[in-house]
């Protein structure tokens, strides 16, 4: 099987750093080609699924301007210049929560539209997290910290209430991860 062939791309709109738009020249597998592909470039961001030592899940409950009424949410934001998907995950757990954790696995990266970009989600799960400060920055919505059971987690989940889909896919991928949690040792 081929791949899409990009032949070339131009910007149509620029409003940098969040988005631009741009128009690729693509060449198809079967050789046809298409001079008009739209593609959205938006940053890549990082998601983190943190869980304390006693099993609860730290989540943010938001009102954000294209979900209706207010949200569950996992902490998250765009990477800064110069830093690595590591270093960006703690710093906005840091700021967000005032929670730090030593113990950090990855559970993946992944495009947010695999046919017109629109930039990657990089999700990590923080376990054995703990408070170690208050939050240093707070985004427009002024979220708020709730901490969560994994039950009341799977049933928020299943009713929609984190409304964003990376929020869900890093919510559910994390539940997977931990779904043996009490079993599984911290590491330090």
């Amino acid at each position: 099987m081929k791949p899409i062939l990009t032949l070339g791309r131009r910007e149509v709109l620029a409003y940098r750093p969040f988005l631009t738009l741009e128009v690729h020249r693509v060449e198809l597998p079967d050789g046809r080609i298409i001079e008009d592909w739209p593609w959205v470039v938006t940053p890549d961001f990082v998601n983190i699924v943190t869980v304390t030592a006693d099993a609860r899940f730290v989540c943010l409950r938001v009102f954000k301007y294209a979900c209706e009424g207010w949200s569950l949410a996992v902490i998250g934001g765009y990477f800064e210049s110069g830093e690595n998907l590591l270093e960006a995950a703690k710093r906005e757990l840091k700021e967000e929560t005032g929670y730090e954790s030593s113990d950090w696995r990855e559970l993946g990266h992944f495009p947010v539209d695999s046919n017109r970009g629109v930039g990657s989600a990089h999700f990590y799960l923080a376990r054995g997290a703990a408070k170690t400060s208050d939050p240093t920055e707070r985004d427009v919505e002024e979220p708020e910290v709730v901490l969560l059971t994994r039950a009341e987690v799977e049933e928020a989940l299943a009713a929609g209430q984190f409304k964003a889909l990376p929020w869900s896919a890093a919510m559910a991928l994390a539940l997977l991860a931990v779904k043996n949690f009490e079993d599984e040792p911290l590491t330090t």
